[in-house]
């Protein structure tokens, strides 16, 4: 029998969708399973958005220029001009989602054996994303009690070898919510200037900023245009995670020349999805404002019922709807696992991220889980009352640290 390659076989399994079958199978057993494993908004779309859809004319689903539309491309110009981002259509190439971003800047910066420096806890697809380009993630671990704020520079630029091309951080960060200052931000930006390699920053949670801190972009530092590369996406900020509408910005023009040619390669954006995104940019500013002060309230909501669960520690999110939470448990991967398999209260279970497949290690991260607060008040409270009772049922059976 023919062998798969070894890049396909040592890809690692990702956190937020390894449980997927066992969940699958409790909702065959009729269990109805809250989902806290995934950033899946269930907010509305914008109604522009549906409706763009919705009275689509065309008779032909044509494709699209490789970089997106022009018209699309002027939108996102001037709704980053809002922000204090200031670009130009041509230093912005639309991608299949954020993932196709990242993966095509990787792949027109990195070599095989390069090495990307990461602060810990990171997005665990990154690894993936590297580990798919014969790369290296060189984890810095940042700590819970300090709330995941960036670990000291000196360990960021101990780590940078001959093989670094870049540090790559989210901002603000999934999995902790951490929000990186200014400060913190210009002391990698001036790590990459004086070793000369790229600073990527994923800003895909711009918007969702909480308790009056405020969010830099990475294209807002003078004299690191060569050297920045922004991350985006259409995905959380309009609930439109199935449009896969993303992108890719920088100035450097290498980049942008190089990533054309690989996006070439795929043809281009989804040209309804690329339609329906379009519309979404002209959605009035008060659905953003209405989302955030959603999100807020159902940050508080689960920080309260995080903090009245014995044993249970949590990092307070500044920003993006998830937090990390430490469990009194050895083995987080093997609580959300026996959640869905063993446990069940009134037909209803829990499906949690288990946190180490967001550290490079394979210690890092055992006691913690990933809570994304997507779901509406009531269903979240439910859902964290879940935890709490399966929890104790856990730990009653033997199974506590």
């Amino acid at each position: 029998m023919p062998k798969i390659s070894r890049k396909g076989a040592n890809l690692p399994t990702s956190p937020i969708r390894k449980l997927a079958r066992q969940a699958t199978l409790a909702k065959e057993r009729g269990l109805e399973v809250f989902h806290l494993n995934i950033g899946q908004p269930d907010l509305a779309s914008p109604n522009k958005a549906l409706q763009a859809i919705k009275s689509y004319e065309e008779n032909v689903i044509a494709y699209g220029p490789s970089e997106g539309t022009k018209s699309f491309r002027e939108k996102l110009v001037a709704y980053y001009k809002q922000h204090d981002i200031h670009v130009d259509a041509e230093d912005i190439l639309v991608t299949t989602g954020a993932s196709e971003a990242i993966i095509m800047a990787l792949d027109c910066i990195t070599n095989e054996g390069d090495e990307l420096i990461i602060p810990e806890p990171f997005y665990a697809n990154y690894e993936t994303f590297a580990a798919a380009c014969g790369v290296e993630v060189i984890g810095i671990p940042s700590d819970f009690e300090a709330q995941f704020a960036l670990p000291p520079v000196e360990k960021i630029e101990a780590a940078i070898t001959s093989k670094t091309r870049a540090l790559f951080i989210c901002n603000p960060n999934n999995p902790s919510g951490y929000v990186y200052t200014k400060s913190e931000l210009e002391s990698l930006a001036q790590l990459a200037l004086k070793h000369d390699i790229f600073f990527i920053v994923d800003e895909v949670y711009r918007e969702f900023i909480y308790d009056g801190y405020e969010h830099t972009s990475v294209l807002q530092f003078e004299g690191l245009e060569q050297h920045a590369i922004l991350i985006d996406s259409m995905s959380k900020r309009y609930s439109m995670c199935g449009a896969r509408i993303g992108c890719l910005i920088t100035k450097n023009k290498e980049i942008t020349h190089a990533a054309l040619k690989f996006a070439q390669s795929r043809l281009c954006p989804p040209t309804i999805a690329l339609h329906a995104c379009e519309a979404a940019l002209e959605e009035p500013q008060q659905y953003l404002v209405d989302a955030v002060a959603e999100y807020y309230k159902r940050r508080e909501t689960a920080i309260a019922c995080l903090n009245s669960i014995d044993g249970v520690e949590v990092a307070q999110p500044k920003g993006a709807f998830y937090c990390l939470v430490r469990l009194p448990v050895k083995d987080s991967d093997h609580f959300a696992k026996w959640m869905l398999e063993s446990f069940e209260d009134n037909n209803q279970t829990l499906m949690v991220a288990p946190a180490n497949g967001f550290f490079s290690g394979d210690v890092s991260g055992k006691d913690m889980i990933r809570i994304a607060f997507v779901l509406n008040v009531e269903k979240l409270k439910r859902a964290l009352e879940l935890l709490k009772i399966g929890l104790a049922a856990y730990i009653k059976e033997g199974y506590g640290s």
